[in-house]
């Protein structure tokens, strides 16, 4: 939960954020896991909140595919960038970025379907993925069908999203991950017209071994470039965030964060009108800040400031004092 002050009518943001002043539940997560066989492992994320109970994940991933193959089948969070697929309490602010719910929605890019993983045999770390989702979805697929859903009559009607991800070992307590990453469907501005959207991320990491301190740096930048056809016009757009957050003591951390949206632009480079988003006339930036404190593993306890500055209306600050709880065992994240 978090509680937060807005100095003016906040814009629309992630699903899990505060989003007026006052107490705000964000969520309560129930994950469960575990080996199905020797063949198949499923995992599931429960989300519930005041207004009931949702499948946030549910999907099953083979354990005994060879060639460096691996699939998961269900519903989950596609691997665009590197934010997409975490939840929020992997995430270093109390806050979506808006530029991944201006793209993908409220509850980032997520849908129903398959996707197909390879690790490349190469002396480093090179992961290829293709995901086939639904293209529908207000809060997980906005820029495609959104709520919207034209249905499927062939192939071209579904969600397209694929990932090549490179982790290099830089040193023993540096290390480098890299991705690109692209989301191609169709958008319910026609039956024949679609959205492309192509990402690149970029995640550094130093970890000393040899501290008695669990001292943590990282650096975090993530840019995307979205193109969707309407009638009589291609519209772009263009944004993204980079962070950095310091691990300076066992229990402390701090963060810092700079946001960036473009407004959409037409085919003859003026700005043009967005039927997604027809307030969003002019470029908007947002800055952050946070000061995280851990009582343990199990605890969090976080004071953020955001000054955000949509240029098309007046800036809006805001300051969160947001708790969280865990209980249970809790599997590793990824890198």
């Amino acid at each position: 939960m978090a509680a937060a002050y807005f100095s003016d009518e906040p814009l629309p943001g992630g699903a899990h954020d505060p989003d007026h002043t006052g107490f705000n539940f964000q969520q309560l997560e129930l994950a469960a896991g575990a080996a199905v066989d020797p063949y198949f492992r499923l995992d599931t994320n429960l989300v519930f909140s005041p207004f009931g109970v949702e499948i946030e994940e549910a999907y099953a991933t083979t354990l005994a595919l060879s060639l460096g193959l691996q699939a998961r089948l269900g519903q989950f969070l596609t691997g665009f960038g590197r934010l997409n697929a975490q939840h929020p309490h992997a995430w270093d602010f109390s806050d979506q970025p808006f530029e991944l719910t201006r793209v993908f929605g409220g509850e980032g890019g997520r849908g129903l379907g398959g996707e197909l993983s390879w690790l490349v045999p190469l002396d480093w770390h090179v992961e290829l993925a293709v995901a086939v989702t639904e293209a529908a979805g207000e809060e997980t697929a906005r820029s495609f069908y959104g709520e919207s859903d034209l249905g499927v009559d062939s192939p071209k009607d579904l969600l397209y999203t694929t990932t090549l991800e490179q982790f290099v070992p830089l040193s023993e307590s540096w290390s480098l991950l890299g991705g690109l990453s692209g989301a191609f469907g169709p958008n319910s501005s026609g039956r024949d017209n679609h959205t492309d959207v192509y990402g690149a991320d970029l995640y550094l990491k130093y970890r000393p071994i040899d501290e008695p301190e669990p001292t943590v740096v990282t650096l975090q930048a993530e840019w995307l470039y979205r193109r969707r056809q309407v009638p009589d016009d291609l519209l772009r757009d263009h944004g993204g965030f980079v962070q950095g957050t310091w691990r300076f003591a066992r229990r402390w951390a701090g963060s810092l964060r700079y946001e960036f949206g473009s407004p959409a632009r037409g085919e003859d480079g003026a700005v043009a009108f967005d039927p997604l988003d027809p307030e969003w006339t002019r470029a908007r930036h947002r800055a952050s800040a946070a000061l995280t404190f851990l009582p343990s593993e199990f605890s969090r306890l976080r004071l953020q400031g955001n000054h955000d500055v949509p240029r098309w209306r007046n800036s809006i600050t805001a300051v969160f004092l947001a708790a969280e709880v865990l209980i249970g065992a809790h599997g590793a994240h990824s890198f």
